[in-house]
């Protein structure tokens, strides 16, 4: 890609050198950590992987039928990113996809064309190399519905799905109605925040759609250029439009106050292609339990009994132009050490 579909300073490894890439994947005397990929869609999906830096799975994309999983393994390392390419012509290695295609081959290491709905992650990020940051990114474009969820080890446990478990949902059809108690993602321990206004029959079209910057290739939707500053490159039509839709998904390159998840380095991964649900909320809504999580590595009693409570949860906090304690957090991360995956 020509863009940049991050945030520019999480290019930057400051006084870090960057983690080699290894193929993997990890052997099983080697730490692991699961990178499960399931497929809720009705119709058959090639999930693609492509491996930044850090031990890779050993693969670079895949067949994945509807309603079935496939569990893969990278290192504690791992920085990368998984798409699912949709509309696919196989015949043998030569994999051809309307979206998400990879050089028209199969098993290629490589970033997916656009549009392509992406989960990005990168798991020994922050100081230390002790916090995983993770996002779902439409900065590619949109393809298929995601959700993200978390999937606890030892250490981790005490952490709520409610913070941790995310979704992108924009296909028409797809779209639950808006529900009261927000319990999508989650268990009836920990409702989960959604956006609640979307619905099938009004809503912007993202089936499947570029990104402003993948349409046009100009600076200015790729905060390229003169450009390539968070105070001059601005959310386009398309951004706003993500954000309306999918409020915890990366909308452009620096997005990152709204869509970058932080938590204890720990635990694995679930990507799910066309999840049931709605898209969720959980950055705007609980930035300060995120917040608390990211900076302390732990929660309080109070903080657990609150994300408990569905009328805490749903109820709104704050407006979308106030610098919340998320947004800190993130800039004095950023300030240290933190480090993020560009491919």
């Amino acid at each position: 890609m020509n863009h940049n579909w991050q945030a520019a300073f999480f290019s930057h490894a400051l006084d870090k050198p960057p983690i080699a890439k290894k193929q993997g994947p990890p052997g099983e005397k080697d730490e692991r950590i699961p990178l499960v990929v399931t497929n809720k869609c009705d119709s058959t999906i090639w999930p693609g992987v492509a491996t930044q830096s850090g031990t890779g799975p050993g693969i670079g994309g895949f067949e994945l039928a509807a309603n079935k999983t496939r569990k893969l393994w990278v290192g504690p390392d791992w920085q990368g990113r998984v798409w699912g390419r949709t509309n696919c012509t196989v015949n043998g290695d030569s994999c051809a996809c309307k979206t998400g295609d990879c050089f028209a081959k199969m098993d290629y290491e490589f970033s997916g064309a656009t549009p392509a709905t992406l989960a990005e992650f990168n798991l020994a990020g922050g100081v230390d190399n002790l916090q995983t940051f993770y996002d779902i990114s439409l900065v590619d474009g949109y393809n298929i519905p995601m959700g993200i969820n978390y999937i606890p080890a030892k250490n981790t446990t005490f952490i709520p799905p409610n913070l941790t478990n995310c979704a992108c949902i924009a296909t028409t059809g797809w779209v639950y109605s808006p529900a009261g108690n927000g319990t999508f993602y989650s268990n009836v321990t920990y409702p989960i925040p959604l956006e609640s206004e979307e619905t099938n029959e009004s809503r912007p079209a993202f089936a499947p759609c570029n990104s402003a910057c993948a349409a046009t290739g100009t600076d200015k939707d790729c905060c390229i250029g003169k450009y390539h500053d968070p105070h001059i490159c601005k959310p386009s039509q398309y951004s706003k439009s993500v954000k309306a839709v999918c409020p915890d998904a990366y909308s452009f390159a620096y997005d990152d106050q709204q869509s970058t998840f932080i938590i204890p380095k720990g635990g694995g991964w679930e990507v799910v292609m066309c999840p049931e649900g709605r898209s969720t909320d959980i950055l705007r809504k609980l930035g300060s339990e995120m917040f608390e999580l990211a900076s302390g590595g732990k929660l309080s009693p109070h903080t657990l009994k609150r994300l408990r409570n569905a009328t805490y949860i749903m109820e709104e906090r704050g407006s979308a132009g106030v610098v919340r304690p998320w947004a800190i957090m993130l800039m004095i991360c950023v300030a240290v050490a933190c480090t993020w995956a560009i491919l």
